[in-house]
C-alpha cells in the first residue's frame, strides 16, 4: 500500500486549538507527529483550528489539501471511533444544518435523484474499473470463505441469487444496477431476465455493453418511475440514496411491482441509531444527499407493505472490501493519474480508508434483508 506520509512534519504550534485537539486524543492511542502508522502527521499550523471549527468536513478537506497525512488512515479512523470521538468531530452547526435541510426539503426527490450519479458514479469508468474487481461490484463482498476481493464479490452475487431462489425464466428487477454485475451474473448463471435501472449514464452505458447477448435490459430511470410486474426484486447498495422521507414510497413501489409470492432482497449499509444525519465530508464529496437507514426505520417503512423473512448482518466484511479497493487504487493510480489530479486521488484514499475504519469499529453495519408479501410459504435463507 502506498504510504501518504511525508518525511518532515512541522513543529507543532503552541496554540489553544492544538491543546484542545491533544486533549481530545488522550487515551485514543493516536499521537500528533508520532511514529505509529496511525499517528497523524501535521504539515500546516492551522490544522487544529480548522478541525475544531469545521469538524469532519475540515478534517477531510485538510487531508485533500495536504495539511496532514497518516500512513494508515483506516487505523487512525478505527482508533478514534473506538475512543468515542465520532460525535466530537461533528460540529453542532454541521448536525443542525443537515437536519434542517432534511426536515424542510426532500433531499432525495425525483428531481434531485440523478445528482449522485452525476457527482460520483459518472466520474469515470476507468477509475472504477481499476479500483473494483472484474464484476464491477461497488458494494460489500461476502468474505465467509473468500480469500480475494473477486472471490468475495462472486460469493456475494451468488448469495443474493440463492436467497432470492432464482429459477430459469423469472423476471427480476435490479434497482440500482450499477455497472451490471448482478444482472450479468443472474442472467448468465440462473437463466433469468433482468431489468436493471440506474441514475448514472456512465453505469448504464457500461452495463448495456457488458450484458450484450444476455436477457438483460438496462434503463436510466428512478425507481419511482417503474411500472410492470417482476417475480423478484433486488437492490444492492442503492437504498443509501433513498432518504428517510421516501422510505414508504420505496417499499410501496416494491410491493406494487411484486406478485403475491414474490421476494425482495435489500442490501444496504445501515446505522445502528435511528437519526437523520450524514457525514458532511461524505455528503459533499462522495455521495450527495446520502443518508443511512436504521433497522427501525426500515421496519417501520416496510411493515405495511412487506413481511421480513430474513435479516443478515455482515458489516465486518466491508472492512476487507474497502481495503482491497484502496490497495487496487494505490497500485493502479499510475495508469490513470494523468486524467485525475492529486486532490482526487487523496479524496478517494481518504474516503475508502475512513469508511474501512468505521466498519472495523462496527460503527456502520451492512444488512441483507429478504422480504415477501406473505404468500411465499416457508422461507429458509441460505448462508
Amino acid at each position: 500500500m502506498t504510504s501518504d506520509s511525508r518525511p518532515h512534519p512541522i513543529a507543532l504550534p503552541e496554540t489553544r486549538a492544538r491543546r484542545l485537539v491533544e486533549r481530545l486524543l488522550e487515551g485514543s492511542g493516536v499521537h500528533l507527529n508520532g511514529n505509529a502508522p496511525h499517528d497523524l502527521q501535521v504539515y500546516h499550523p492551522d490544522l487544529f483550528a480548522r478541525v475544531l471549527h469545521q469538524g469532519t468536513l475540515g478534517l477531510g478537506e485538510a487531508y485533500m489539501e495536504g495539511w496532514w497525512s497518516a500512513e494508515r488512515i483506516d487505523e487512525l479512523a478505527h482508533q478514534l471511533l473506538l475512543h468515542g470521538l465520532g460525535e466530537h468531530t461533528h460540529s453542532a452547526s454541521e448536525r443542525l444544518m443537515y437536519r434542517l435541510q432534511a426536515g424542510f426539503f426532500n433531499l432525495q426527490s425525483r428531481a434531485r435523484a440523478y445528482m449522485v450519479g452525476e457527482a460520483h458514479y459518472d466520474m469515470g469508468n476507468d477509475l472504477f474499473m481499476l479500483m473494483l474487481d472484474p464484476t464491477m461490484s461497488y458494494s460489500c463482498g461476502y468474505w465467509k470463505t473468500a480469500s480475494t476481493l473477486h472471490e468475495a464479490q462472486l460469493a456475494k452475487l451468488d448469495l443474493v441469487c440463492r436467497k432470492l431462489d432464482l429459477q430459469p425464466g423469472m423476471r427480476v428487477l435490479d434497482i440500482g444496477c450499477g455497472w451490471g454485475g448482478f444482472a450479468d451474473h443472474a442472467a448468465r448463471h440462473y437463466g433469468v431476465h433482468v431489468t436493471g435501472i440506474t441514475i448514472s449514464r456512465e453505469q448504464a452505458d457500461f452495463a448495456r455493453e457488458r450484458c450484450k447477448g444476455l436477457a438483460v435490459d438496462v434503463r436510466l430511470a428512478d425507481y419511482r418511475e417503474l411500472t410492470g410486474h417482476f417475480d423478484r426484486v433486488v437492490s444492492i447498495g442503492m437504498f443509501e440514496h433513498v432518504g428517510q422521507r421516501n422510505y414508504d414510497t420505496y417499499f410501496r413501489t416494491v410491493a406494487r411491482l411484486l406478485p403475491a409470492d414474490g421476494l425482495f432482497l435489500l442490501h444496504t449499509i445501515g446505522s445502528s441509531i435511528s437519526r437523520v444525519s450524514a457525514d458532511p465530508w461524505i455528503n459533499r464529496y462522495i455521495f450527495p444527499n446520502g443518508v443511512l437507514p436504521s433497522m427501525a426505520q426500515i421496519n417501520h417503512a416496510s411493515e405495511e407493505h412487506l413481511i421480513v423473512e430474513d435479516w443478515q448482518n455482515f458489516g465486518a466484511d466491508y472492512d476487507p472490501t474497502l481495503m482491497a479497493w484502496l490497495t487496487n487504487l494505490d497500485a493502479n493510480w499510475h495508469v490513470i493519474g494523468h486524467r485525475y489530479d492529486e486532490r482526487t486521488r487523496r479524496m478517494f484514499r481518504y474516503y475508502l480508508s475512513v469508511c474501512a475504519g468505521a466498519f472495523r469499529a462496527r460503527n456502520l453495519q451492512l444488512w441483507q434483508a429478504v422480504f415477501s408479501k406473505g404468500r411465499h410459504g416457508r422461507y429458509d435463507s441460505p448462508r
